[in-house]
């Protein structure tokens, strides 16, 4: 392998605060968008299950096509970089129309929620499959390569943990500016103002790598000849990027942790004082205190747990395997999952289950770097024997597989609503909210599940595939030394 040094570091770090400012947007989409759907606009449960996993669907077509577009043509600026311009502005309008809680009837609002989400999904697939195909085309070296996407991983990570921050200072600060304790009002504004913000930010982060990085591993354009395998089916015939893809679709679960934490902070757990002898406005504020409270102790121990072991991923990576890497971590979470569960089965003690949580986050860090990286080696793989390079097709795998898995963790979250029996509407007005100690055990362990068994299975099952990949070590190793021999020969050069 070339130790030659591509990337320059001013570079890198462009490619990591985008990184960062997507990572903002999308968190604000998928950590709330189940409770404001549930919970604040109160569209029935399951309209809201058939409208994630049809929009998935077409997901299912809508990425591949994506990522087909951006393999066959390569424009004066390169590939990748102008789609990130492109749908800079159309995606951060679209996520704020997401949240602005228009004045319509229930059916009416159902049509606006769905158009808006379904359209939100293919204007992000612009942005997301071009952007994360850019580390494939800045470097041709795979220790630099996994090292920039391992750091814009944590950026990326860094970034969706904005609008938890934005969650827990509105939610603290904003019942008192308004006065109110409509608890439906509060929320529709607190909502909003969080979009707002979070686009403003992430969008000028994000669109800013157009202007700052360099596409440098350009293989040239060629038509395929008669006989030749598909885009398509060639990614479907390299193994090794089947087996990635079946790990990240398994490991759906781990979604949970993030996506379900509001969930489990409305109806599992309550922090705060006594309720008893408050005063409806006081209850309203205690209970909305819990929530923020509840909220962001999850996504402390995720902040720690995740980013803690995204920030050792270069080092790990470079040392070891990835496969073992996976293989690893994934089976210690899944054994800190069952402390969770054990725990909150016999106590329901929040601040028990903390460092457990704390562990089980782990792997999502892992898996949010070492996933990207693997598609990497599995796009060297399939250049070296088939001669393309489909960057974009391969990075829409990972995009299908991010946001199926996290339409999975959302139907989850409904499917736990409809089947012990929750209904927003009752729990959540505008004149009372429930608070999770009125709710029976059984149900709030029910909603506990999906942050402590429910992603430690996941995690068990997502390592399995990974006992058959086999781009590791030597093997590895001769692989990209073939590659770049077969580079050097047909005569493309990088610079």
């Amino acid at each position: 392998m070339s130790s030659k040094t591509y990337l320059p570091k001013k570079e890198m770090y462009s490619f990591c605060l985008a990184a960062m400012g997507q990572g903002m947007i999308y968190a604000m989409m998928s950590s709330y968008i189940s409770d404001y759907y549930l919970n604040v606009l109160q569209l029935t449960p399951m309209f809201v299950l058939l409208l994630m996993l049809l929009a998935r669907i077409w997901d299912a077509i809508n990425d591949p096509l994506m990522g087909m577009i951006v393999d066959r043509r390569t424009t004066k600026h390169g590939k990748m970089r102008p789609y990130i311009i492109y749908a800079a502005i159309p995606i951060g309008v679209l996520t704020v129309l997401m949240y602005l809680s228009p004045n319509l009837e229930k059916r009416e609002l159902m049509i606006y929620s769905a158009v808006v989400y379904v359209v939100w999904g293919m204007i992000y697939t612009m942005a997301d499959v071009p952007f994360w195909s850019l580390p494939n085309v800045l470097t041709p070296d795979a220790d630099e390569r996994g090292k920039v996407i391992s750091i814009g991983r944590t950026f990326n990570g860094v970034g969706s943990a904005v609008p938890e921050v934005l969650f827990l200072v509105i939610g603290l600060t904003l019942p008192k500016i308004l006065g109110t304790s409509d608890g439906l009002d509060y929320n529709k504004k607190k909502y909003l103002i969080m979009a707002i913000v979070t686009v403003v930010i992430g969008i000028i982060l994000y669109a800013s790598s157009y202007f700052r990085v360099k596409e440098r591993v350009v293989i040239p354009d060629r038509k395929p000849q008669p006989g030749e395998p598909s885009q398509l089916s060639r990614i479907f015939k390299c193994k090794p990027l089947m087996l990635v893809i079946a790990m990240g679709i398994l490991s759906s679960g781990r979604y949970m942790v993030q996506a379900a934490a509001v969930h489990v902070a409305r109806y599992a757990f309550y922090i705060g004082p006594d309720l008893n002898g408050l005063s409806d406005a006081e209850r309203v504020a205690a209970i909305e205190a819990s929530v923020s409270s509840v909220k962001t102790i999850f996504q402390v121990c995720a902040i720690v747990g995740m980013f803690g072991a995204m920030l050792f991923m270069p080092v790990l990576m470079k040392k070891y395997d990835y496969k073992k890497i996976v293989i690893v971590t994934c089976l210690l979470g899944f054994v800190a999952s069952i402390f969770t569960t054990l725990i909150g089965w016999f106590t329901m003690n929040l601040y028990i289950c903390i460092p457990f949580v704390l562990i089980s986050c782990v792997p999502l860090g892992v898996l949010n770097v070492i996933s990207y990286a693997m598609i990497g080696d599995c796009l060297d793989y399939m250049e070296l024997k088939t001669g393309f390079r489909d960057n974009g097709v391969g990075s829409a795998c990972q995009g299908f597989v991010n946001k199926l898995g996290n339409a999975l963790a959302t139907s989850g979250i409904v499917l736990m609503y409809m089947f012990i029996g929750l209904e927003p509407e009752k729990m959540y007005s505008s004149t009372a909210i429930v608070a999770a100690t009125d709710l029976a055990a059984g149900h709030r362990f029910a909603m506990f599940s999906l942050v402590s068994i429910v992603p430690g299975i996941s995690l068990l099952l997502c390592a399995i595939p990974m006992f058959f990949y086999k781009i590791s070590g030597d093997n590895k190793k001769r692989i990209l030394e073939e590659l770049a021999e077969k580079r050097k020969a047909e005569g493309i050069v990088i610079e």
